[in-house]
């Protein structure tokens, strides 16, 4: 007899815990649910929601409407929601940068936008060897800045999300590096490349293919790609699926080596600068004690003009 989820329920009305709503599919994620959390629905009128990133700075989340053609912004403050953007270029993922900037795929330009803290935008990419992108699907950034994007095409398949258009470049995974805006294509053996998401140690890539919602017999799998190690297809039934992908991934393989060495480097030197600055830190302070001192004994000298 399958469970009631009671996902008709009147959301204005409390549930007793633990939240039916919770359904665990693998037992290995058991341990992260809290069994004193239920779930809340914030709002109800897009047509089709996607893309959240979470601004905790001013305490709102703003989220895609693809079909609407807008960006929806809730307030954690009110409750409320309103309107990010309008026209939004059919706007799909969405998520933060280093610096806190929001980063955007755009279904209906075919790109990859940054909004700047002054509210400009600037293309990071829109082209790859002279041909249009697909259609960006979702979007994450490494804490090494490098902004990692998936380009399966939903777009351009018809105009409910975009704009209707022939495909000019294979469905892939793409990084583009945040110092030069260089692109480099890290995957491409998938047939619908769509969520992303890192490890919370950012080690491990995992990326989700969709192609089985369209390709009749194509396996339900997703690509994670290790530091160092190739990238493995693990079905969603039956564990890995035939054949690992290593030859056809040796491309992302050497990438994420030398991806890792580079990291690695760049530590190295942000901790050689953090001891830097201590030592330039103490030496000031002893400077400082120095001449504070230095006032103190001459605050303490005797008045030798009135002899």
């Amino acid at each position: 007899m399958t469970k009631d989820r009671l996902l008709d329920r009147d959301w204005r009305e409390p549930v007793p815990y633990p939240d039916p709503a919770v359904e665990v599919i693998d037992p290995r994620f058991r341990r992260y649910v809290l069994s004193s959390a239920a779930l809340e629905r914030l709002w109800t009128g897009a047509r089709w929601a996607e893309g959240p990133v979470w601004f905790g700075d001013s305490r709102h989340l703003v989220f895609s409407d693809i079909p609407n053609n807008r960006m929806l912004r809730w307030s954690e403050h009110t409750g409320e929601v309103d309107v990010f953007r309008a026209p939004s270029n059919n706007a799909n993922g969405n998520t933060r940068d280093r610096q806190g900037r929001l980063v955007t795929c755009e279904h209906g330009s075919r790109r990859v936008t940054r909004t700047e803290h002054d509210g400009t935008i600037t293309v990071l990419m829109d082209r790859f060897e002279g041909k249009r992108l697909n259609a960006p699907n979702d979007v994450v950034v490494h804490t090494d800045g490098g902004i990692w994007f998936t380009d399966p095409g939903y777009g351009i398949i018809w105009n409910y999300e975009g704009n209707k258009a022939p495909f000019e470049l294979p469905t892939r995974v793409y990084r583009i590096d945040p110092q030069t805006l260089a692109a480099t294509v890290v995957i491409e053996e998938m047939e619908k490349p769509n969520g992303l998401a890192f490890s919370p140690d950012y080690s491990v890539l995992y990326v989700v293919d969709t192609g089985a919602s369209h390709k009749p017999g194509y396996p339900h799998q997703e690509a994670v790609a290790r530091r160092g190690d190739a990238v493995h297809r693990a079905a969603d039934r039956g564990g890995v699926a035939p054949g690992e992908t290593q030859d056809r991934a040796s491309a992302l393989e050497r990438w994420l080596q030398a991806w890792h060495r580079g990291l690695q480097e760049s530590e190295q030197r942000q901790r050689r600068l953090d001891d830097a600055r201590r030592e330039s830190t103490a030496a000031r302070n002893a400077e400082e004690r120095a001449r504070g001192e230095l006032d103190q004994f001459a605050k303490n000298m005797p008045d030798v003009s009135a002899a």
